[in-house]
């Protein structure tokens, strides 16, 4: 099979190298003999698209190169878990299997989003406003041990934090469309027995797709459900609550923080209030992300797909457009 790899033109961070195509080869016996490119500039993606069968690529790539002349093209792998963004996907050309790299994320979202429930129990959020202010204030956090925390969505990041919490001895009511339940969770419900959740968890993190269903999940009406000094994280996307409606409740002081990796829109612009917002950590929309260990896994993911198209079997990590993840 023909194989391009196209880097992004900014963020060589996440550049794939022949070096780090040979290691996932390596790992990989059993996925045959390939023919692999690996370009940067315009001019490399359009050489390689005339005869590449399997492209591998971010959001970025798909934003600026496509719709392309790809007449053999049978996969397409966005280094991206979220594709919300290259909606409506008129793009694609037909008969395309389009996947993400959903599973890529998880160690590392796990890991912040239990910091960031951790930094609000022990009230960092707030510290750093007194901080800022140059006031010695004191304040004492709570043991998260037996604590109610809401997790929406379960998938690789939600279900990592789920994990992490549990381990901790958390009570974790977990909320997702398929109300199934979760080995990490005391209880899942579905997303109609979110309004009920609210009310008596001390804290909720948010680590669902961006759906036509989840877009505004978290409005003002839901955040006054939410109980006095109730914390909050977001490692979904910024859409998913009502920003305007989260800074009024902390700079009220009815919520004890927030830790938000991600915004609308990003990045925030100058002289927003989510700037100066009391109580709120802000993590530039890199919480998911490990540099030395993105693109390898995201390599074997590949391989893992490109496996069980070769077998037949269902991809892992095909994207359903309609679902939206």
């Amino acid at each position: 099979m023909r194989i391009h790899l196209q880097n992004p033109v900014d963020d060589p961070l996440f550049d794939f190298s022949r070096a780090m195509w040979d290691a996932a080869v390596s790992r990989a016996p059993d996925t045959g003999d390939h023919i692999v490119t690996i370009g940067r500039a315009a001019d490399d993606f359009a050489a390689a698209m005339t005869e590449a069968q399997a492209l591998i690529c971010d959001v970025s790539v798909i934003n600026t190169q496509f719709p392309c002349l790809a007449p053999r093209l049978k996969l397409l792998f966005v280094t991206n878990a979220g594709l919300d963004r290259l909606a409506p996907f008129d793009w694609l050309p037909p008969g395309v299997i389009l996947m993400n790299n959903r599973g890529t994320h998880a160690v590392k979202s796990g890991e912040f989003g239990i910091m960031a429930v951790l930094m609000l129990a022990n009230r960092v959020p707030e510290m750093v406003t007194h901080q800022r202010a140059g006031r010695w204030h004191k304040l004492w956090g709570v043991v998260v041990t037996r604590q109610p925390i809401t997790i929406v969505g379960l998938g690789s990041l939600g279900g990592a934090v789920a994990r992490h919490a549990a381990a901790f001895g958390m009570a974790v009511t977990g909320v997702r469309a398929n109300p199934s339940p979760h080995p990490h969770c005391v209880q899942v419900v579905g997303t109609d027995g979110l309004d009920g959740a609210l009310p008596g968890t001390s804290f909720l993190v948010l680590a669902c797709p961006l759906t036509d269903a989840t877009r505004g999940l978290i409005d003002r009406r839901r955040l006054e459900l939410l109980p006095e000094g109730a914390g909050v994280v977001n490692i979904g996307r910024g859409e998913l609550i009502d920003q305007n409606a989260l800074c009024d409740r902390l700079d009220a002081g009815q919520l004890s923080g927030a830790v938000l990796d991600v915004f609308d829109p990003e990045p925030i612009p100058p002289g927003h209030r989510l700037w100066t917002t009391r109580n709120l950590i802000i993590s530039p929309h890199t919480a998911a992300d490990d540099p030395a260990t993105y693109n390898p896994i995201s390599l074997d993911l590949f391989f893992e797909n490109l496996c069980a198209w070769r077998d037949g079997r269902p991809l892992p990590n095909r994207y359903d457009i309609a679902r939206g993840y």
